[in-house]
């Protein structure tokens, strides 16, 4: 009876565990139909997330590239419009992203761990607010569907990395 009641304690101790260790989440996707699928999922391999290139024209985010670590991603989207690009500072990284679309993403605004607010874009269109699920935990990487502009983006959150000795 011992045994069976110390079995029973070590498996709701392991599944306890299993629960605990989940921590990323999914936001999205914000935007219309159309374009071609991209995701970074394999970019986040080389760090967290260290600075953005933004493209807005006068009435759509047009295109993107994330750097990770040291190494910027590929660039989605169309080339017109003016292209933004910020830094983010050592070991800051964004908690929250929120903004507008329609049938294309119109606004971006990042939210940073240090308190910045770095918004991008043309206020009009549906809004959304996006923020992880789990306490303690960044935007990782994106994804989403692209052509000439940014038709949707998706927001995938996890626990900063903590082995980025390059970043």
């Amino acid at each position: 009876m011992l045994t069976i009641a110390l079995l029973a304690l070590l498996c709701a101790s392991a599944s306890a565990s299993a629960i605990q260790a989940r921590s990323s989440s999914y936001n999205g996707e914000y935007g219309g139909d159309g374009g071609k699928r991209f995701s970074h999922s394999g970019n986040q391999l080389e760090g967290p997330i260290t600075a953005f290139r933004i493209r807005v024209n006068s009435y759509y985010i047009t295109g993107l590239q994330v750097r990770y670590g040291k190494v910027w991603s590929d660039y989605v989207g169309g080339k017109s419009g003016d292209l933004e690009e910020i830094f983010l500072h050592p070991g800051e990284s964004v908690i929250q992203v929120s903004g507008k679309y329609k049938n294309y993403l119109r606004k971006l605004v990042l939210v940073t761990d240090k308190g910045r607010y770095l918004p991008f874009g043309k206020d009009t269109g549906t809004s959304f607010n996006a923020v992880p699920l789990h306490p303690n935990t960044v935007l990782r990487f994106i994804s989403g569907r692209a052509g000439s502009v940014i038709n949707a983006i998706g927001l995938h959150w996890d626990v900063y990395p903590t082995d980025c000795s390059s970043c």
